[in-house]
């Protein structure tokens, strides 16, 4: 039986959906948009016991966030979901300060620029200089877990795929919640989850990624990670939802990780919806996440 506090995420996702559409954005109103969803994740004040200081990380705008008991030699990277066009530090706050309370170290949350204005590679770049800029600042590789969700996760996957090719070495771990890996939306449960989806759609989906394409083919690696070559990133953690559109994104992330010999944990959570982590005020369910990613990345993070 779905509990009340999901019943009451679902119907507050239902809201966003009808006004998330990409026709939205023809008609002029993304700024709106971000705008509405800068409001929606300024009703979660910051606890008292955590600092937050704005930072340039490698000319990207950035802000490190923080408890009383955050390690200072470890540091989980945060990559934003909202489709490459949406979203920011703003947004995703609540969501970064719990991790980094159950994770016990710091967060470095990005505002990588954004889609139509910026589209592909930009996210990729800005991504690829904060990981090169934490490097810099004296963080050891090992000590750094980089973790997004929806676009982000796909953003993570790409910056590590970006690093590796560029001879850097690569993080600790990897997490990604409801990863979007396939802009070519081509996985099964789009049609199979589309009735119980409250938030993400195919034609959403297909909406988004253009902006964010710009032209390019939605098969490319760096933009749609399914299709890298995932040999040698680090160990990966997967959450994602049953009654999501994108869970056969996961399924099939999960399957081409393995096969290239990556250490990876898929987690399939029933009935949960897309990225339900950032409803934690409300939906136990997501506290118990974020309690599993803490615990992901403190075992694979190293002392």
């Amino acid at each position: 039986m779905t509990s009340r506090e999901l019943q009451l995420a679902v119907e507050l996702c239902r809201f966003s959906r009808r006004n998330r559409r990409p026709t939205a954005v023809q008609l002029g109103r993304l700024a709106e948009l971000r705008a509405e969803y800068d409001e929606i994740a300024g009703r979660h004040p910051l606890p008292s016991d955590i600092t937050h200081q704005p930072v340039d990380a490698g000319g990207v705008s950035a802000e490190w966030l923080s408890g009383p008991k955050s390690s200072e030699y470890s540091v989980i990277l945060y990559l934003h979901g909202g489709c490459y066009a949406t979203g920011s530090v703003d947004t995703h706050r609540d969501l970064m300060t719990r991790l980094s309370s159950e994770a016990s170290i710091r967060v470095l949350g990005l505002n990588y620029r954004l889609a139509p204005m910026h589209p592909f590679p930009a996210a990729v770049e800005d991504a690829a200089a904060a990981y090169r800029w934490l490097l810099g600042n004296g963080f050891e590789p090992a000590r750094i877990a980089i973790v997004g969700d929806s676009a982000g996760a796909g953003l993570a996957l790409a910056a590590t795929i970006t690093m590796r090719e560029q001879g850097f070495p690569l993080a600790g771990a990897i997490v990604c919640l409801s990863p979007w890996v396939d802009l070519a939306v081509t996985g099964a449960s789009m049609e199979s989850k589309a009735g119980e989806d409250p938030i993400v759609s195919r034609e959403m989906l297909l909406g988004w990624g253009k902006l964010y394409l710009a032209g390019h083919d939605p098969h490319t690696p760096l933009a749609s990670p399914l299709y890298a070559d995932l040999h040698h990133i680090p160990p990966l953690l997967i959450q994602v939802g049953s009654a999501e559109v994108l869970l056969d994104d996961s399924i099939r992330l999960a399957e081409r990780a393995s096969a290239a010999a990556v250490n990876t944990s898929l987690e399939v959570w029933p009935d949960m919806i897309h990225v339900w982590q950032s409803f934690a005020p409300i939906l136990p369910e997501a506290r118990q996440a974020i309690e599993r990613i803490g615990k992901f990345v403190r075992a694979h993070l190293e002392d």
